[in-house]
């Protein structure tokens, strides 16, 4: 029987920004899970401090820093004994996973995947070479190195039915392995809505995204060099504000107030930004996971232009709330179209409200948890059917613990 009160450790790449990236919303909205239950909650990373980050402790969640290669890490979770513990991004498994499972043999080890890693870089590479993406492209290096993460944790978290499909019909992942967990939001009541501006309040385009996302990077270069001057010649006055965090030289070069193309960094109120806007563009070319930016234009009550990419896994066989283009014409086209017209307008952002409260129903959280205490109560049985990941388990305790050793006796030396 598995005690009610559990200790949670989240060990993060970085420490969460929820306002920065939906990968930082999305840990957010999994510990606000755990804390329902009213169980314990540390956050650890090994990431220098970001201003920007939430206020963990005020949530009454342990912060706590650790250091890569150091095997101060292993007293620290001896002393802790997590009964479950959260890998964000299979990195990080990569580099705790090994010591957890030393140290905590018994705690439970879930896998955040975030989205699929090997996906979006074989997506990235075929933009890149301009060649048409196809499922062969999968199998990389990266991938070997993120099934063999997903294959050594207990449960691995998939945002996307989409990466479901190719782990389980592509790379054979036991479903018993996998557990699907989208965006957990509270639905969008009538009351929220009737206090949204409203069609004629709204002006100009808006975009947004953290620029250290390379699928952001790219749909900003993508709408500045080939979108934007189509929309501009039948919208003459039309103005695109793309927020963002941690923008480079690069990225501010691109703001050119005459041509109605303005860089405005991080975005201090996401709300404002959105509802101030008619119309959210995302022409994101490559990519994995949910989109926060579309997600959260649903949210605000604005219309938005992607394509195929960026609607992946995020409407079920709902109406957009928008338009789904893939060429730069036909994006502008349906950009300038929907901006125009009010009617076509008001549908679109009925969509998107209806999207939200049916695919991301917060509710879904109580199945996740009863799906954590289920696989708890039969932990042997559950790890003695994944014998492959125990496998993998074993060889890489092996490789990286001598090489983590390696490095901090190195280290010492410096």
């Amino acid at each position: 029987m598995i005690n009610s009160s559990q200790h949670i450790l989240f060990i993060g790449f970085v420490w969460p920004e929820p306002n920065s990236s939906a990968g930082g919303a999305r840990t957010m909205q999994l510990i606000e899970q755990f804390q329902q239950q009213n169980w314990k909650v540390t956050f650890a990373s090994a990431a220098a401090d970001s201003e920007y980050a939430v206020d963990l402790k005020a949530l009454n969640i342990d912060k706590v820093s650790i250091q890569l290669n150091n095997k101060n890490f292993d007293d620290f979770i001896k002393k802790l004994n997590p009964s479950i513990v959260v890998f964000d991004k299979f990195y990080t498994e990569e580099q705790f996973g090994w010591r957890v499972a030393e140290n905590c043999p018994d705690a439970l080890r879930i896998l955040d995947t975030i989205d699929l890693h090997c996906l979006r870089l074989a997506r990235q590479k075929a933009l890149k070479e301009n060649k048409t993406f196809t499922t062969n492209n999968l199998y990389s290096d990266a991938a070997k190195r993120e099934i063999a993460s997903i294959l050594r944790s207990d449960i691995s978290l998939i945002i996307s039915t989409v990466e479901m499909n190719l782990l389980q019909n592509h790379f054979k992942i036991d479903k018993a392995l996998l557990y699907y967990l989208p965006f957990l939001l509270n639905p969008i009541e009538k009351d929220t809505v009737s206090n949204w501006p409203n069609y004629e309040e709204r002006k100009g385009f808006m975009t947004i995204g953290n620029f250290l996302h390379e699928p952001n990077w790219d749909s900003v270069l993508y709408l500045k060099k080939e979108i934007w001057p189509l929309i501009r010649k039948q919208l003459p006055d039309a103005k695109l504000y793309i927020y963002g965090s941690y923008p480079s030289q690069k990225v501010n070069e691109l703001h050119k107030p005459n041509e109605g193309f303005y860089i405005m960094g991080r975005a201090e109120n996401v709300k404002n930004v959105f509802q101030k806007a008619r119309i959210c563009l995302a022409p994101l070319r490559f990519g994995a996971g949910l989109k926060g930016k579309l997600i959260d234009a649903m949210k605000y009550g604005t219309p938005s232009i992607t394509t195929d990419t960026g609607a992946e896994s995020m409407h079920d066989n709902l109406e957009w709330n928008g338009s789904i283009s893939n060429t730069a014409e036909e994006f502008a086209s349906a950009a300038v179209k929907l901006y125009k017209d009010e009617s076509a307008w008001i549908k679109a952002q009925a969509n998107g409200i209806k999207i939200i409260n049916t695919c991301f129903s917060k509710k879904s959280g109580e199945d996740f948890i009863h799906q954590i205490i289920t696989v708890q109560e039969s932990i042997t049985k559950h790890r003695s059917e994944n014998f492959m990941g125990a496998i993998l388990l074993h060889h890489n305790v092996a490789s990286t613990k001598y090489m983590s050793q390696w490095i901090e006796e190195k280290n010492k030396i410096n």
